[in-house]
């Protein structure tokens, strides 16, 4: 049976219709929760959906009125409390209690996709939040309801990973800089995962996910490691005379949106900018004078050597505006990224989120040994560690200069990354 082109030609715009509504909004806000008992920013970076379920009244409300998930709380708060009386130094048995085990995750999905129902405060969290905000843009082809329930997947694997990695002990992705602060012979720290786990399951009045968040949220805290929260936030801080010379500029005028400066974390912790970080800045620096972009973007978090308490990315600033002499306002920082991956990744929200074009160009400038790589295998390690290309490459122009395209999938959170998710 052969079908008609005019059938074929309406199936496509209403496919193509479905994808443009599923897309991204630069005019999204991302809401920031402002009764967090931990740090906003670091939860709503990692825990969207559940941030979303706290601070929407109405979806709120309908989370807390329903039977099946009061239950839930009512069953981790006596396990938890339970473990608290038995556990002893056991951190496994406090760590095993406030998890979400497989069976628990399985019975919030099907909780979550028989309450979602057309127009009703589920489907608009996810028309109105989830899929403009673009948090969850790897399920954007979903059906609606899909959506919903691989976003709370998705938030609770998180909420897992945390404790794994902060509570358990287990090997982070890259141990080397991300590893828990305890030792695990540390005789004080079951009496500070206990004291974590009183604390969160104390409070009244919590949604069902609320005690599981906030140990994961406490343990970060009790290792210190809040790098996800560093210098936030970036648009009324560091980033604020940038953001306003942002709003001023036609971008028409220039080549590229941003010059990328990834940076290079020095190996010892007195170190403030590592001599490869200073070559960065002045590659990057011959290019701004050119009128390549009107804007440099200085990329790199607290990463190396292990907990340092220097950013590469404030480093980079420094010196640009006080060695170099670029102005303040043409210099942002992305004071997050812990791997090259994420400076592109990270470079590519910041152009998305500041309303900067995505259909132009970006530069990357940076020392002649890191240009073949990001030019070329960069981009399968970027889909093997976060599941989808952040940019596409574009010409190599020099030995210091590589162009690339950012790709909005880069607002995908990163359920195992919690410094930089």
């Amino acid at each position: 049976m052969r079908i008609p082109v005019s059938i074929l030609l309406l199936w496509l715009m209403l496919f193509q219709a479905k994808a443009q509504q599923n897309k991204a909004d630069q005019a999204y806000q991302l809401m920031i929760g402002k009764n967090q008992l931990y740090h906003p920013y670091i939860q709503y970076k990692s825990y969207y959906l559940l941030t979303l379920m706290q601070e929407l009244p109405e979806l709120r409300k309908a989370i807390t009125g329903d039977a099946a998930f009061q239950k839930l709380l009512k069953d981790k708060t006596a396990n938890a409390a339970n473990a608290l009386k038995t556990g002893g130094s056991d951190i496994a048995c406090y760590a095993n209690a406030i998890k979400f085990s497989n069976a628990e995750i399985l019975m919030i999905n099907e909780r979550l996709a028989a309450l979602y129902k057309k127009d009703n405060v589920f489907a608009k969290a996810v028309n109105n939040h989830l899929l403009p905000s673009g948090c969850y843009g790897l399920f954007r082809d979903l059906p609606e309801q899909e959506v919903l329930v691989k976003a709370w997947e998705q938030d609770a694997k998180a909420i897992n990973y945390t404790i794994g990695v902060y509570v358990e002990g287990k090997k982070p992705n890259y141990p080397k800089i991300d590893s828990i602060a305890f030792n695990a012979k540390d005789k004080e720290f079951p009496e500070l995962v206990a004291s974590n786990l009183l604390l969160n399951i104390a409070a009244d009045k919590q949604l069902f996910f609320e005690p599981s968040m906030n140990f994961a949220l406490g343990a970060l805290e009790l290792n210190g490691r809040t790098e996800a929260a560093d210098y936030e936030p970036l648009v009324t801080g560091a980033n604020q005379t940038a953001l306003a010379q942002i709003k001023k500029t036609n971008f028409s005028n220039y080549k590229y949106s941003v010059i990328l400066v990834p940076g290079a974390g020095p190996e010892d912790k007195e170190t403030e900018l590592s001599a490869g970080g200073m070559i960065r800045c002045r590659i990057a620096a011959i290019q701004y004078r050119k009128n390549m972009a009107p804007f440099v973007v200085v990329s790199g978090g607290r990463v190396h050597p292990y907990k340092t308490k220097y950013s590469e990315a404030d480093e980079m600033k420094k010196f640009m505006v006080h060695t170099l002499h670029i102005p303040e306002n043409a210099i942002i920082i992305e004071p997050h990224a812990r791997h090259t991956t994420t400076n592109l990744r990270n470079c590519a929200r910041l152009i998305f989120r500041y309303g900067m074009p995505m259909d132009k160009p970006a530069l990357v400038s940076t020392a002649k040994s890191t240009i073949p790589y990001i030019a070329g295998i960069l981009a399968e390690r970027c889909k093997k560690e976060l599941g989808y290309y952040p940019y596409q490459i574009g010409k190599t122009l020099s030995d210091t200069e590589v162009e690339f395209f950012p790709n909005s999938l880069s607002l995908q959170i990163d359920f195992d990354e919690p410094l930089d998710p």
